[in-house]
This record gives structure tokens, sequence and C-alpha cells, in this order.
């Protein structure tokens, strides 16, 4: 008999019923967004667009982000219990979300590098931990291309002004970047931490930056992250 298993019972990560880390109900009640969508933010659209008013007007270094789920309560749970309670076995559980809802991109994986007090404080790195998986199923490269070159304040909770204004020289090139790049994060909000993340990867040598993660804010839900 597994000893932890009787101490500490598997619960799901959203409605906390015992037996899988994400049960079958709560699973299927994640909103895939499969479209349409914005071309460019991978917002929720009526009809496909090039740039949505989400997007339209602003100077995004990246030329495209999708995300698997909307960033509703349920993905919400599912997030906080990955990066904040510690059970990084859902890194590989959201992977799989990722992959089943995306088309396999094509390039090389990186991913937003955690600031390196809070990746101490959670003894992981969520982002660099979902890259690694979906290296694995989509059998891509992964290199860590970027680095933290100051700490900032946590985004969640500041306007999209000071979001910017927040993350504005964050990072820094790890390394050369290669022609195209994905760059893999938990959650999209407004954009602010992915576009710093995709301008330097371009001045870095990259020509075509992309971003995926595993869920986006969809206006109407009232949440927020990154």
């Amino acid at each position: 008999m597994d000893l932890l298993g009787v101490l500490l019972p598997q619960r799901c990560a959203v409605c906390a019923a015992p037996g899988e880390e994400l049960c079958r109900e709560c699973s299927d009640g994640l909103r895939r967004l499969g479209g349409p969508l914005c071309s460019r933010c991978g917002a929720p659209t009526a009809w496909p667009v090039a740039r949505c008013r989400e997007c339209s007007g602003r100077r995004l270094a990246f030329a495209s982000a999708r995300a698997a789920i909307a960033y509703d309560r349920a993905a919400a749970r599912l997030v906080r219990a990955w990066k904040e309670r510690g059970l990084r076995r859902l890194a590989n559980l959201a992977a799989a979300i990722v992959v089943e809802t995306l088309p396999r991109p094509e390039g090389v994986l990186t991913f937003v590098p955690s600031d390196p007090g809070r990746a101490r404080e959670r003894g992981h790195h969520p982002a660099g931990r979902l890259a690694a998986g979906l290296a694995i199923l989509w059998e891509l490269p992964v290199e860590p291309l970027l680095r933290r070159s100051r700490r900032v304040r946590p985004q969640r909770g500041l306007p999209v002004a000071e979001r910017r204004k927040n993350v504005a020289g964050a990072f820094v090139a790890a390394q050369p970047a290669p022609r195209t790049v994905i760059v893999v994060d938990d959650v999209y909000t407004t954009g602010s931490t992915a576009a710093a993340a995709a301008s330097v990867l371009r001045k870095g040598g990259a020509r075509s930056v992309h971003v995926v993660t595993l869920a986006r804010a969809v206006r109407g839900h009232g949440l927020d992250s990154r």
C-alpha cells in the first residue's frame, strides 16, 4: 500500500474530489480556445480577424500568441495548484492539454524565465517545466534563451500601462536566438510579458517569435496573472 497516498490522498486540483489530479468532469469543463481567434494575439473573436480591439495599435514583437484554454475560475484553480501549491506533476498535464488543443509549431522552444526569488520559494519553475513537457510531446528542442535582468513586481492587479513598464527591460538574452522561437508561459493576460520577452529574442537574432501558453485571460472572466 502507498503510505503517502493514504496520508495525502490525491485530489482534483479544481474541485478537490478524491481521485485523479484533474477529474474527467473538470477536464471536460475547461474551455478550449478553438476559434475563431485574432490571428495576432489569439483572443476569441466573433469571426477571424488579423488584429482585434485588444491588440490593435500595439507594437507586439511576437508574430502570434495561442493558448489552449480560457483563464476562468477552473483554470485559475488548476494554475494555482501547479504554481503556488507545488503540484509539479500538473506541468505534464498542462502540456498534454496544450498539445491536444494547439497544432504543433515549428521552431525552438524557450520559456519566460522565472524571478529567482519566486523560483526558490516555489521550488520549481512552472514555465520551464511546461516547456520541457511540450518539448517531449512535440519532439522539439528547448533552450533557455532568456534570463531575468532584474526583479519585477507581480503583474497581477496592475493596469495594462503599468504592466508594460513593469516588464520593460526585465529580460536579456542568455544566448543567440535561432531563426524561429516559441516562447512558453503559463498564462497570457495582456501580452506585456510575452511582448517584452519576444522583443529581446528578436534583437538576439530571431526572425519570428510565437507565444504558447496553457491559458489566456478572456474578457468577462475578471481574472488575471501575467
